[in-house]
């Protein structure tokens, strides 16, 4: 198959929906599949790059100073469908409804490509770091989850990651017409599993040895309620001597620091920023307990990680959370905010080894049931599903699964493996 992703966000932003495109990309190639993505340029420059086997066609994006500095192509109309014309998709899965996963939506109803939508996003995943909109993100909230029930209504089949992430849509959920499949992200086992660390990443990133190490892995926002993990920190290191280490970066990174400085637990924290993808596998070997205060997850791929790493989770309960931190199987889960207990509950499996190894087997049941293979397979399939249905709907001649053909490719074949830029328009 030929199979174009449609992603608002991707490398080098580092977060959910890129890194699941970029898994999701590069197994459908290791498959002998054809797979390019479109994604926004970091420059304001057209380019096409190549990572592997799969094509990446950059549209031209604008800063969105707001949000992670993020890249976004505000109307890539045009781009996107010369894109489309190019590659010759036989089936698009689209991951956002922003610029150009809205432009894919679009020239795949134009021409009839079967599509596939995935719900990634809460709209509180981006109100909770628009301070200044705070007071209205109650009617901003729903005016966000109404358009996502338009937007992937347009779409043959949505998918989501979890049945949480579906409830998301609250009570619009019940206006969506197409079929809804539960699809997890996955996760490469290949690369996270229980093991030994070097000492030499201990020493590099200043991590004690002799100390257990609570972890966290993600996005140092505002929607993240890091600031409840650091006060459960701070009541641990009250009655045992730990360490946290935080991996990743955001906007709240320097208030966290200062918070951590004012609470007296700095030379107990370890801020390790972003860290290479090599690294970030052999820490998370070294951590004891995972821990994770985010009330706005719809699946997190980072407790995936960390639970096929063997750790326990102790998880805040809300969101999708609680289909990870199975309350009583692999970790503990604590009311929202609540610091107090989740402290207690991180001293609870700190202080009973037979308890953690019994967390520890099941954090690694858990994940292996969210292999990537599993993912693959199951996208696979649908893509297969999608494609073989709107054939049967318009015809059967040649790229009339679209009713309309495509136009020829603009360029018969790119064989030269590097970045070429600009595409010309």
């Amino acid at each position: 198959m030929r199979i174009l992703l449609a992603s608002d966000l991707y490398f080098p932003v580092i977060n959910g929906v890129s890194v699941f495109t970029r898994n999701l990309a590069q197994g459908l190639t290791e498959r002998g599949h054809t797979v390019a993505i479109i994604a926004p340029s970091q420059s304001m420059n057209r380019e096409i790059e190549f990572e592997d086997e799969v094509t990446i066609y950059r549209t031209r994006g604008v800063i969105f100073p707001f949000y992670q500095n993020i890249r976004l192509s505000l109307s890539p109309n045009i781009e996107v469908r010369r894109i489309i014309k190019d590659f010759q998709p036989d089936v698009i899965h689209v991951q956002m409804p922003l610029g150009i996963g809205q432009a894919a939506m679009s020239v795949a109803e134009h021409y009839r490509i079967p599509i596939v939508s995935t719900s990634h996003a809460m709209p509180e995943n981006l109100m909770d770091n628009l301070k200044r909109l705070s007071a209205f993100s109650r009617p901003i909230n729903y005016m966000i989850r109404e358009w996502g029930r338009h937007f992937h209504n347009k779409a043959d089949t949505i998918t989501s990651p979890t049945q949480s992430g579906l409830n998301s849509f609250g009570k619009h959920a019940q206006n969506l017409k197409k079929p809804v499949k539960i699809i997890s992200n996955g996760i490469n086992l290949k690369k996270f599993s229980p093991g030994t660390v070097d000492e030499a990443l201990y020493d590099k990133y200043r991590l004690p040895k002799d100390k257990p190490i609570l972890v966290y892995v993600g996005r140092l926002d505002a929607e993240k309620h890091i600031d409840v993990v650091l006060h459960a920190f701070t009541r641990v290191r009250q009655e045992t001597d730990a360490h946290l280490l935080l991996i990743g970066k955001g906007l709240e990174e320097d208030s966290l620091k200062q918070s951590a400085r004012d609470l007296g637990i700095t030379a107990a924290v370890t801020f390790a920023g972003f860290v290479p993808e090599e690294d970030k596998i052999a820490l998370e070997k070294a951590g004891h307990i995972f821990v994770i205060a985010s009330p706005v997850e719809l699946q997190c791929i980072a407790a995936l990680e960390a639970m096929a790493s063997g750790m326990p989770v102790v998880a805040v309960n809300a969101g999708a959370l609680p289909e990870l931190c199975q309350n009583g199987k692999n970790g503990l889960t604590f009311d929202l905010d609540d610091d107090q207990e989740a402290s207690d509950n991180i001293l609870t499996i700190l202080s009973d080894a037979a308890l953690w190894k019994k967390y520890s087997e099941g954090s690694l049941k858990i994940a292996n049931s969210h292999d990537l293979e599993h993912t693959l397979d199951d996208f696979e399939a649908l893509y297969k599903e999608v494609i073989g249905c709107k054939v049967k709907l318009v015809g059967r001649k040649k790229r009339i699964i679209l009713g309309k053909a495509l136009p020829k490719p603009l360029r018969s074949k790119i064989s030269a493996r590097k970045k070429v830029s600009p595409v010309k328009s």
